[in-house]
């Protein structure tokens, strides 16, 4: 059902007939680490994710994983430990 509280006119997966079925009955603003992500709706009431109706919980942990403007992958300086048997293996199958 398309929201009908905050993101009035979007998509949203909480929305039922009696309204807003989410933890607290409407959505949360973005946080400032989600500058630049291409999911940011502007809208009247504020700045809200498309993606997450609660968009500080993705971030507690890390990086959120709905992010457009985050890279992932490793780390600078981190090794990546790979398996010789699978790496011997995936070279025999390039043949």
């Amino acid at each position: 059902m398309d929201c009908a509280s905050v993101k009035a006119g979007y998509p949203c997966t909480f929305m039922t007939k009696k309204g807003c079925t989410y933890n607290g009955g409407e959505c949360h603003q973005v946080v400032d680490k989600c500058d630049g992500c291409d999911r940011i709706l502007n809208l009247e009431a504020g700045r809200f994710c498309a993606a997450t109706p609660d968009p500080p919980t993705k971030w507690r942990l890390g990086v959120c994983n709905l992010a457009t403007h985050v890279k992932s992958g490793a780390k600078s300086g981190e090794v990546i430990k790979i398996n010789p048997l699978k790496a011997s293996k995936r070279a025999a199958g390039k043949k």
